[in-house]
């Protein structure tokens, strides 16, 4: 991305923010491991989006005053010859105006001074936080200790929530994030298809993810955008699965739940294949079933349509085809063999976090989801493609990932062109 769209992303939310109003925003920190070992550093997202700086512990503030006018400062690490002997080199403040299209930066060690003279000045009223949370239980975030600190220090600042502000700015992809989950769904094609071609009786989950983690490596060094979901047999009637222990023994399925990043910008894309290279007769049932459900979902999803409708119709039509076929007595009993939702947006986040819409509208990407699930029969999988809504209908991003019985088949037994 360049720094024109970092720009225009921060003029976006700026211009929803209130008159006489500060912002602050954190990139975040590494979360310790154990002793002297961290996580990785995952930058925020919502920093990222609005800088697309990628470092740890640097800071965005914005002053908005009573004429609408703004003044942005970035404040980043220090220099620091030692450290980055052990970590490596840190951002420059050059690197920094060139990456963001901020000119004014700083060091962190000046931002607090420089925030509360602007906050005791009496210029502004209104301070923006991201205050995301994705359950109650979650642990504080440096936003939300901000918030504790600045509440003491200067109560008369009232609180505002950025988040639901950037989570109305994030629903609607640009032409340039678009295009670069496009490439991002080239990407985990290719590390699917590798799976395709590897898969045997006896293989191992670790060694399905090995293939799909080779793939990746050589595009970048950022690796899948989230923990893949590979698992066989038994282990597929578990729908969040990391355990990557199990084997594929002859006739069992083997589902993937995966996503390569481009760009910052994720998919999230879910096949199901026989490890033996075909489908058995209630495998192809199955299969089918899905697939002809998600075949209808990308033929009607289109601008004006409801989205809680998506997930509606995902589970009334394959119901109906369930039933057909004798595997459901009764449609309302769908839920024995569909066990989660339908549709999810991505983006920034794989569940990216937006502000789910009423009403779909062009430019949204959301996942197409149809799971099914027959513990009796031993049977679980999901096909889940990345569906881009159009000015007058959509179009299936993940096509381009065999997704037909005869495009899996022939995939794993003659090779893939």
């Amino acid at each position: 991305m360049t720094k024109e769209y970092f720009t225009g992303n921060r003029e976006r939310l700026y211009g929803q923010m209130k008159q006489n109003s500060l912002l602050v925003m954190f990139s975040g920190r590494e979360l310790r491991k154990t002793n002297d070992e961290y996580y990785p550093f995952y930058t925020e997202r919502n920093f990222l989006y609005l800088t697309g700086i990628n470092a740890k512990e640097a800071v965005l503030l914005v002053r908005k005053d009573g004429e609408g006018d703004v003044k942005e400062r970035l404040y980043i690490l220090p220099p620091d010859l030692l450290a980055e002997r052990w970590t490596g080199e840190r951002i420059k403040e050059k690197q920094a105006r060139e990456l963001s299209g901020i000119e004014e930066i700083a060091f962190v060690e000046t931002f607090r001074k420089d925030f509360d003279v602007l906050a005791a000045s009496g210029n502004y009223g209104h301070l923006y936080l991201d205050l995301y949370k994705a359950d109650s239980a979650d642990q504080d975030r440096a936003a939300h200790f901000f918030r504790k600190m600045v509440s003491a220090a200067h109560p008369y600042l009232q609180m505002e929530n950025a988040n639901i502000l950037l989570r109305k700015l994030r629903i609607i992809k640009q032409p340039c994030e678009i295009a670069a989950m496009r490439v991002a769904e080239k990407i985990t094609r290719e590390g699917i298809v590798a799976m395709m071609k590897a898969s045997r009786p006896g293989m191992y989950e670790y060694q399905y993810k090995a293939e799909f983690d080779y793939v990746l490596g050589q595009y970048g060094p950022q690796g899948p955008g989230f923990p893949s979901i590979i698992s066989a047999g038994k282990n597929n009637f578990c729908i969040h699965y990391y355990g990557y222990t199990g084997m594929a023994a002859d006739g069992d399925m083997v589902l993937n739940d995966v996503g390569a990043w481009y760009d910052n910008l994720m998919n999230d894309v879910s096949r199901g294949w026989p490890c033996n290279g075909k489908y058995s007769k209630r495998q192809r049932l199955l299969y089918e079933c899905a697939l002809k459900t998600s075949d209808h979902m990308f033929e009607i999803i289109r601008p004006g349509m409801e989205m809680a409708q998506v997930d509606k119709e995902i589970r009334r039509f394959n119901a109906g085809l369930l039933k057909e076929a004798g595997v459901l007595a009764h449609e309302d009993e769908v839920g024995t063999y569909m066990w989660h939702g339908g549709a999810h947006h991505v983006g920034y986040d794989v569940h990216d976090v937006v502000k789910t819409p009423e009403v779909i509208a062009p430019g949204m990407v959301f996942c197409v989801d149809v799971g099914i699930y027959h513990e009796e029969w031993g049977i679980g999988f999901r096909l889940e493609d990345n569906c881009l809504v159009t000015e007058d209908g959509c179009e299936n991003l993940s096509a381009i990932t065999p997704r037909t019985i005869e495009e899996i088949e022939d995939t794993m037994q003659k090779g893939y062109k």
